[in-house]
């Protein structure tokens, strides 16, 4: 009966429950936020009247700046999925 005991402790240490850390949910939600930014960033530039041209939609900010953040977002949350927690083996 011993026998059955060690080996039921055994795969309960290698299976973890939850694949995620908690480190990794952070990371996500970090992710999530900074691209919720980057679109916040590439907000605006438009014009009231359709007759009058505004070159503030092709300034640095919206076409650079915005895309990278969005795309680091995108990075910190494909880090964070892929991210393996350390094995607590007691």
């Amino acid at each position: 009966m011993e026998k059955t005991d060690n080996k039921q402790k055994s795969q309960v240490k290698d299976d973890p429950s939850f694949a995620m850390t908690a480190k990794g949910v952070r990371l996500m939600i970090y992710g999530v936020l900074l691209m919720a930014l980057g679109y916040v960033l590439m907000m605006g530039g438009g014009s009231d009247d359709p007759n009058v041209f505004n070159y503030a939609m092709f300034d640095f900010r919206r076409l650079v700046l915005a895309p990278l953040v969005i795309i680091g977002g995108v990075v910190l949350v494909a880090v964070s999925i892929m991210r393996r927690g350390k094995n607590k083996q007691q």
